[in-house]
């Protein structure tokens, strides 16, 4: 039997996910008369037209609490509908990675995860719940900001979300529902430079938009500071040159760095400081799920630790 796709929106309250949904359920890829359940995980302002949706083979279930998605209960949910596929409007404040990471019922199956954002709000949230937010972002393949408007400083947004998921597609909408390009920023330093200099401060923004723009780093050297990472069965001749970057707090502090391969790398220990000089090529790596940068060193050199060895993203 085929499986059941499960749709998972997520989002704090009136953050839009009710007429995210709607949307979609009126949009021609799923107005097909198809079997669909949608399970509510809070009430908003906005509400569904349930005799309306039952018209088009649509059926709504209440979800009063994390204890309502237990795989049993959605068993029972899904006898009782036989679904051909399920929507949740996931309640922000309950842990979505905890539920989407564990079994459902047995037939169901994620397809997606979007988490929409309200922009007017969002700066208040993120300096209150800056943890909270953090966890909306992790596992998530889709986040639309919402009633956006130009003079936001919607580049911090997209970092703020890129420094926790760096796989996550970032989409701006006005409060029209059009969408806002806000095209690629410059990075804060000389790009024409040869070597690229990265100054201490700035090594967060540059590992975030080298992760990004392969046009602007391929085949060019660059120079910055790191602290030697080896991981334990890592291939000879490789090591990670990074920094220790918090994301959201001090609690979720973690090391990001790029492979880089040189053949010195024995004689190297770790958590050394060091200078690198090093070509960037984009390869196929494993442990990147993909393509991504990787440092083919020229020069390395011992140095003395940053002033401040937590980077940010902003």
């Amino acid at each position: 039997m085929l499986e059941v796709p499960v749709y998972v929106i997520t989002g704090f309250l009136e953050s839009g996910k009710t007429t995210f949904i709607r949307e979609v359920l009126d949009s021609p890829d799923f107005a097909d008369g198809e079997k669909t359940l949608v399970l509510l995980c809070e009430e908003g302002e906005e509400e569904y037209d349930e005799k309306q949706l039952s018209r088009h083979n649509i059926y709504i279930e209440q979800i009063d609490s994390e204890e309502d998605l237990a795989p049993e209960k959605l068993d029972l949910l899904h006898r009782k509908h036989k679904p051909k596929r399920v929507f949740i409007e996931f309640n922000g404040t309950w842990d979505a990675a905890k539920f989407t990471s564990s079994p459902m019922a047995k037939r169901w199956e994620l397809a997606q995860i979007i988490t929409l954002v309200d922009g007017s709000t969002f700066q208040v949230y993120l300096q209150n719940m800056r943890q909270m937010m953090s966890n909306i972002f992790m596992d998530t393949e889709l986040v639309i900001f919402n009633r956006c408007t130009t003079d936001m400083d919607l580049q911090m947004f997209r970092r703020t979300v890129k420094a926790v998921n760096s796989q996550a597609v970032i989409a701006f909408e006005d409060s029209e529902g059009q969408q806002i390009d806000i095209g690629k920023a410059q990075p804060p330093f000389d790009l024409n430079m040869d070597p690229i200099e990265i100054p201490d401060e700035e090594y967060g923004l540059w590992y975030l938009d080298a992760m990004e723009n392969k046009d602007r780093y391929e085949g060019k050297t660059v120079h910055f500071k790191g602290k030697v990472m080896i991981p334990y069965g890592f291939p000879a001749n490789s090591f990670i040159p990074g920094r220790n970057a918090m994301t959201c707090c001090v609690n979720d502090i973690r090391f990001i760095g790029f492979i880089c391969h040189s053949k010195h790398t024995d004689k190297l220990r770790q958590k050394q400081w060091i200078e690198v000089t090093a070509e960037i090529r984009y390869e196929f790596v494993p442990e990147y799920n993909g393509e991504g940068p990787v440092l083919y060193a020229k020069h390395l050199k011992s140095a003395e630790p940053p002033k401040d060895d937590v980077v940010l993203f902003n």
